[in-house]
């Protein structure tokens, strides 16, 4: 059995073979392994979580698109109203960031701490570990306005500032893995859950068994936050937007409204970092590696898409396949003999930029993906790709660019559905 399956079998997410190898690799200079072959023989529980390790690699920042926050602030001050209290869940939480940033926010409105619990979870142990900690350095403090640092934080060393201990004792950090949760015991237990940018890393089989995890932990009145990209995954299996103003909400399809009705109209988007096959056009994208961008420009007009006939459509169908079974070679030539056949398929140019991100290729991945919006201005998922990679090289420019023009899209399908 290959790394990158004992990989996916173990967390769910889709790694590319270079990314499993080149895990491996690292792993067997530390232990000693000189045959690839031998070290997966012998794999351990505990040498699965030290692999695990290197293919993960958490991305966050506090305060991370704060509207997300603010919504929940809205709804825990409406049920503590009422007497009841708030339980909210952040899956993955990387180094603690996302559920850090929930707890500020409620203190800074007043919000009493019994009307509220957090657990956080996350597959990396070392990521669990750095949470519970609490100390982080100037990455961690990306957003605009950082004077929350002054308000909950202490200066330890050099650009490093730990957060109090009131809040640190808000939060339950805990390790594990969405996929494995128990859903029996915490079935409809949370009234928030965070979820954001971990569906991007999973194929679409792994993503339904994900949503309906989310779905079984979710109240039925609750309110799940997502990443922007992940949004239409969560529409087709059994979810329905909140209209809140940049937040990305949810509630399960057939629940009642999960928070006060100010509606607002739908957001603008959010990120993480990298992987799975190309998505079909309704579902939700891939989100990059490593990654760099240019300033956005929008070239005018843009061909007309042609219509593609079914036995040539057959040939993405097939790249698709490949790529998610690591063949990115092979995938990238069917997409080449699709372009040979219809050079104005933007569906291929958006094929040809998910296999060579995969591929860790990520300048070739953004010329593919402006590609595909030159011939197809309101392809999403491109869009969504270009936003992720413009927001991890710091463009806000081009980020907030990409963004709207996604959100834009985005709302005129939910107004044609």
């Amino acid at each position: 059995m290959t790394a990158q399956v004992l990989l996916r079998r173990a967390t769910g997410l889709s790694v590319s073979d270079a990314v499993a190898e080149r895990a491996v690799g690292q792993r067997m200079e530390q232990t000693g392994f000189t045959d690839s072959a031998a070290y997966l023989q012998a794999l351990t529980p505990t040498e699965m979580t030290q692999l695990i390790e290197l293919v993960v690699v958490p991305e966050s920042w506090l305060f991370r698109d704060p509207q997300a926050f603010y919504a929940t602030v809205e709804l825990v001050q409406e049920r503590w109203a009422r007497g009841r209290a708030t339980r909210i869940l952040s899956i993955p939480c990387a180094g603690g960031e996302e559920p850090y940033s929930m707890a500020m926010a409620l203190r800074d409105k007043g919000v009493p701490k019994q009307a509220f619990s957090i657990d956080a979870y996350d597959l990396s142990p070392g990521c669990i570990e750095r949470a519970q900690a609490g100390v982080y350095g100037r990455n961690a403090f990306r957003a605009q306005d950082v004077a929350f640092r002054e308000r909950y934080f202490t200066h330890v060393a050099d650009d490093a500032y730990r957060i109090i201990d009131a809040l640190r004792e808000q939060v339950t950090f805990r390790q594990g893995n969405l996929l494995q949760f128990d859903t029996a015991t915490y079935s409809r237990h949370y009234d928030v859950v965070f979820c954001r940018n971990l569906l991007i890393y999973f194929d679409k089989p792994t993503t339904r068994a994900a949503i309906h995890k989310l779905s079984a932990l979710l109240a039925d009145d609750g309110m799940l936050l997502a990443g922007y990209a992940e949004v239409p995954s969560f529409c087709q299996n059994g979810f329905a937007t909140l209209q809140f103003r940049q937040a990305f909400a949810l509630k399960k399809e057939t629940a009642a409204p999960a928070s006060p009705a100010q509606a607002a109209p739908l957001p603008v988007l959010r990120t993480l970092r990298s992987v799975p096959p190309a998505p079909k056009r309704a579902t939700a994208p891939i989100a990059p590696a490593t990654l760099r961008t240019r300033p956005v420009s929008v070239p005018s007009p843009p061909p007309v898409p042609v219509p593609v006939p079914a036995a040539q459509a057959d040939l993405l169908a097939e790249a698709r396949l490949l790529a998610d079974r690591g063949q990115l070679r092979e995938a990238g030539e069917k997409c080449h003999a699709h372009l040979a056949r219809v050079p104005e398929a933007a569906e291929a140019y958006f094929m040809l930029g998910i296999i060579n991100e995969l591929a860790g290729k990520m300048d070739l991945a953004d010329d593919y993906w402006r590609r595909c919006i030159y011939l197809q201005p309101d392809h999403y998922e491109a869009l969504c790709h270009l936003a992720l990679l413009a927001e991890r090289n710091g463009n806000h420019t081009a980020t907030a660019t990409l963004k709207a023009r996604a959100a834009r899209i985005y709302q005129r399908r939910q107004a044609s559905n």
